[in-house]
């Protein structure tokens, strides 16, 4: 009756881990789980996973443990199996089968092997075996070896189990015939859990890599933002890490799961997907007067037009008799004033600091003073209408309009995101990548969300998306900040409305900004 009492417990734990290997997620821990189950429903001391390879012919070990040795690799041990164990090889140089070791014969065959004694027994090559019990005194004496298949029937591993324990007592016995039909039935049930986390992780795989196939798509139009696409991640998951940890304030009950993490890494990624429709030469505006060109290079022919044009009446002057003193010197007097406009117009296209109302005025002055005639002979403003828009812009090098063709992107984000058909786990992804441009006052765009309208994640994207952008060194328009500078601003953008003021506390109390210095920025910015 105590036997088939703890057949039936162990029945009953059988069914209690098909139901953990179906849930859990992380492939390590999985593989992990199925060694460990494996060993506690038919008491075995160690046990090890083999997976099998791509093109068939070889066995990775993946998990191994012995209890009484205390060895343990793989999955969550802190010991990685890699570099410690050789591949087993399931055939010779020759093309036959690798069937002396039970382990290769399992996955060959298909069929378990059941060993009383690998002492004693024969077809089998122990030597390897033997010669371990020597290093460690150990005595490896029972094995059941258990092939894996998927629901195709195929072999994807195999799991091998040693030393069979007798039940209340320290004594090594043979697998019994029930050992091995749990071994069989976990087996199965790992091997079905095994195939189908490594369908996810591959699908998983395939997204995020079309995820940066985007992204690589966004950095091949501007080399301005694709570093921007990958910096925004890291930034974002340190603060969520930061925030995850936080055990006081308005954050103390704030906490994420593995589904939690991926969800927001996967928007994070994505936060700028949208860019794809921008026009290269508004995110590339580096000037204020670039568009395909920097048109600059425009005005300075019309300067040389202008100081050719000057030089001609001078000569034209003193072939009719003039002074030659006064004409020169009035075509000096030009070309150093042209010089002087042509100097400021170079000035003001940079935008690098703030126009005054002064320097606004110079500009349109400076359109209207000069006249030169264009190529259908026609005399014309210095400047046309849209390059005196464009050089009297008070900040920056964009345009207003150019601004909303910027702030578009998030709105396509939006558009693009909302259409995917996405699984319950991921169904927050537009939200958190939809709100990285939104204002805790709602002055914000597209929607103009205000604080309590928005997810706790995405309100940490904004914060993400506004420090990269204040300490990038690749922006063609702007020096890169400090840290002190960019620290300065955000305190400025806390106060303001603009971003999270508990999340600020978090970034600054945990130094997030310390970490992602030490990863992303220049020494030279590491001022504080």
């Amino acid at each position: 009756m105590g036997t088939l009492d703890d057949l039936f417990r162990r029945f009953e734990h059988l069914n209690d881990i098909g139901a953990s290997l179906s849930n859990e997620r992380d492939l390590n821990r999985l593989l992990e789980k199925i060694v460990l189950a494996a060993k506690s429903i038919t008491r075995a001391d160690g046990g090890t996973l083999y997976l099998l390879s791509e093109d068939k012919r070889h066995l990775h070990f993946e998990i191994v443990r012995t209890d009484s040795l205390n060895i343990a690799f793989g999955g969550t041990s802190g010991n990685p199996v890699s570099g410690k164990f050789p591949d087993l090889p399931l055939y010779r140089d020759d093309g036959s089968p690798n069937d002396t070791m039970i382990a290769a014969h399992a996955a060959i065959s298909g069929e378990t092997v059941n060993i009383a004694d690998a002492y004693v027994a024969r077809g089998y090559d122990f030597s390897g075996t033997r010669m371990f019990d020597e290093r460690t005194g150990y005595r490896s004496q029972s094995f059941l070896t258990v092939p894996m298949r998927n629901h195709e029937g195929e072999i994807i591993g195999v799991l091998q189990l040693i030393n069979a324990h007798m039940p209340k007592h320290d004594v090594v016995v043979p697998f019994s015939e029930a050992d091995q039909r749990l071994a069989e039935s976990l087996a199965s049930q790992a091997a079905i859990a095994l195939t189908n986390r490594q369908l996810v992780r591959q699908l998983e795989q395939l997204f995020e890599s079309f995820i940066l196939l985007i992204n690589s798509a966004i950095d091949e139009k501007s080399p301005y933002t694709g570093e921007h696409c990958q910096r925004v991640p890291e930034l974002t998951m340190m603060l969520a890490e930061a925030a995850h940890e936080t055990s006081q304030g308005p954050l103390a009950n704030f906490r994420l799961t593995d589904r939690d993490r991926y969800e927001l890494r996967i928007a994070a990624l994505l936060h700028d997907c949208g860019k794809v429709t921008t026009p290269v030469h508004v995110v590339d505006k580096a000037t204020k007067l670039q568009t395909i060109f920097d048109r600059i290079e425009l005005i300075d022919t019309r300067f040389e037009v202008l100081r050719r044009d000057a030089e001609v009446r001078m000569l034209r002057q003193l072939i009719g008799g003039g002074a030659r003193e006064q004409a020169e010197a009035e075509f000096n007097e030009f070309v150093a004033k042209m010089e002087g406009d042509r100097s400021f117009l170079h000035a003001s296209n940079v935008g690098s600091e703030r126009m005054s109302d002064a320097d606004i005025e110079r500009v349109r002055t400076i359109a209207q003073s000069y006249r030169w005639r264009n190529a259908e002979g026609e005399e014309v403003d210095f400047l046309n209408a849209d390059e005196l828009e464009n050089l009297t812009i008070r900040a920056g090098t964009l345009t207003q309009q150019e601004r909303q063709t910027i702030n578009y992107h998030v709105s396509a984000t939006i558009k693009m995101l909302e259409q995917l058909p996405w699984p319950k786990h991921l169904k927050n992804v537009p939200e958190y990548a939809g709100g990285h441009h939104e204002r805790m006052d709602g002055k914000g765009y597209p929607r103009g969300l205000k604080r309590e309208e928005m997810s706790w994640q995405a309100r940490m994207m904004g914060i993400a998306d506004i420090f990269e952008a204040l300490t990038a060194g690749d922006r063609p328009y702007k020096e890169a900040m400090t840290l002190s500078q960019a620290l300065e601003i955000l305190d400025k953008f806390r106060h303001n409305g603009h971003i999270d003021p508990d999340l600020h506390d978090v970034f600054v109390r945990s130094e997030i900004y310390r970490k992602y210095a030490d990863e992303f920025l220049d020494a030279k910015q590491v001022d504080c």
